[in-house]
């Protein structure tokens, strides 16, 4: 068994830090994947330190190095000047980063408050895709080196999820190859992406903080960025409208827009965003198996995500 104490030391020592002044080691909650533990010390210093699982544990394949992906987010948010983590150190086995303020982003919110943060998260977004890469896909290589396009990267994560599906023997609403055909009817407008941007692709609200500590509520910081890729910006709309849909978002679209982002909901991006809406909803129904979730989450991902999937299949058939 794994002495968080001892390791969380050891990671200290490090980056620098005196492992000395360790005064608490605590599991956060949140984390579906890696371990997360919050690390505080004598001298009010908070730190948050991510180590994977070890590499018997199953998963799916784009899952393989997740932190050096994570590192790279925080890296590109800071050169975006958009709130989050910053990197302290980093192995092969450990990403020790500093805590940023506030709480997931919850229902206690006023209509007021949602509305300005919607706008704020969307001037973020947008700053964060002026962040360009040096090529698509992945940037922890777990599914091969950066790909010189966007259609060869991202069909090689499409197929990536399809063959852990096949693998697991996933359920889902419709049989693996009748997906994959879909997916590929649409795959031509993926050439309408000619630059790599950086995509976080997990901004659902649970991966946002919301700091209430001042006058107003703000955003303390976008965590929880190990499924970042360099891709297409209209990918992160997924996440930012989980099981819904970002153009009804009036308040983000206009901040999003306000700092220069540019989106239009044309027929190539329909059927781009209906690919990206298929791509995160097959993760989460595949996902269920290796990481043996519970029959609540299962019956949840069958009553809430299954549908999903599949109206975004038959929108690229419509719209195909």
């Amino acid at each position: 068994m794994v002495d968080s104490w001892e390791r969380a030391r050891h990671v200290l020592a490090a980056a620098g830090l005196d492992p000395g002044r360790l005064a608490h080691v605590a599991p956060m909650a949140g984390g579906t994947y890696n371990t997360v533990e919050e690390l505080r010390l004598t001298d009010g210093g908070r730190y948050v330190l991510k180590v994977p699982p070890a590499a018997t544990v199953p998963g799916l394949r784009h899952e393989k190095r997740l932190l050096v992906s994570e590192a790279e987010f925080y890296r590109s948010a800071a050169r975006a000047d958009v709130p989050a983590p910053h990197e302290v150190s980093a192995g092969d086995d450990f990403l020790l980063m500093t805590a940023v303020p506030g709480e997931p982003w919850d229902g206690m919110l006023t209509d007021a408050e949602q509305m300005a943060l919607r706008t704020e998260l969307g001037r973020q977004v947008a700053r964060l895709h002026r962040v360009t890469g040096p090529g698509f896909g992945y940037p922890s290589g777990a599914l091969g080196p950066l790909a010189p396009d966007w259609r060869t990267a991202f069909t090689a994560m499409f197929d990536a999820v399809l063959d852990d599906a096949r693998c697991y023997g996933a359920r889902l609403p419709r049989p693996v190859d009748a997906v994959a055909r879909t997916a590929a009817s649409a795959y031509g407008a993926l050439d309408e992406v000619t630059g790599p941007c950086l995509v976080h692709f997990d901004l659902w609200r649970g991966n946002i903080l919301v700091d209430r500590t001042g006058a107003e509520a703000r955003i303390g910081g976008l965590i929880d960025g190990e499924r970042m890729f360099w891709g297409d910006p209209l990918a992160d709309f997924v996440s930012l409208a989980l099981l819904g849909d970002i153009r009804q978002d009036e308040e983000f679209l206009a901040g999003y827009r306000e700092a220069g982002g540019r989106v239009r909901f044309d027929a190539g991006a329909r059927l781009r965003l209906a690919l990206y809406r298929a791509y995160l909803y097959l993760i989460m129904l595949t996902e269920t198996v290796p990481r043996e979730a519970g029959e609540e989450q299962r019956r949840w991902v069958r009553e809430s995500v299954a549908p999903e999937l599949v109206a975004a299949l038959d929108e690229i058939a419509e719209v195909s």
